[in-house]
């Protein structure tokens, strides 16, 4: 799967960036950053926790499975 990172303008000024998957919809809005090169820090920040991150499941839980914040196989 391909997608991309897009920079925009951000309605309350600075920009923010949108991660599209491969058809084009929209997977994820970040926080708004005061320039293009923050944005660009921000991108790269985000590769590097995706690629090795864990999955926490942090719904609430009533004794089910994982509890809130514990890490998750699935």
């Amino acid at each position: 799967m391909s997608g991309h990172f897009e920079v925009v303008d951000a309605p309350d000024g600075g920009c923010r960036v949108r991660l599209l998957d491969d058809r084009g919809e929209v997977v994820a809005v970040s926080v708004r950053y005061p320039t293009v090169q923050a944005a660009a820090a921000g991108i790269y920040r985000t590769r590097e926790i995706a690629a090795s991150g864990l999955i926490r499941d942090c719904r609430a839980r009533d004794g089910a499975g994982s509890g809130p914040g514990e890490e998750t196989s699935s």
